[in-house]
């Protein structure tokens, strides 16, 4: 039985392309999205979003008055195509996108 080859797109990223197919039209790697500009990684806080997730990220802030740094989160609205599976608690890397909706502005590149 010979294995079908995924035919995946550049995106010209040096990411990890998914071993599964889909047929979704945002998707970088199966459909026709193009990403550009950010690209962050963050930890998947919530999948109860019909094909998003919501993205944590984490930074440290400097605060001059008291010559110390103080930690800050970030929460990204990201698209999910369904060959890249997530859940809950997994690091993930998202790259910026022309709108996909009201807050969806990322899409989701690489699972680590």
């Amino acid at each position: 039985m010979a294995e079908k080859k995924v035919e995946t797109r550049n995106i010209g990223l040096n990411v990890k392309t998914p071993s599964e197919s889909c047929n979704d039209k945002n998707c970088p790697f199966h459909g026709t999205l193009p990403v550009r500009g950010q690209i962050i990684t963050g930890v998947v806080s919530a999948t109860k979003m019909q094909d998003s997730i919501l993205v944590n990220r984490e930074y440290m802030h400097y605060v001059p008055k008291y010559e110390r740094y103080e930690k800050r989160t970030s929460t990204y609205p990201a698209h999910c195509p369904p060959c890249i599976k997530t859940k809950v608690g997994d690091k993930v890397r998202i790259a910026e996108c022309r709108p996909l909706s009201k807050t969806v502005s990322f899409v989701t590149i690489e699972k680590l």
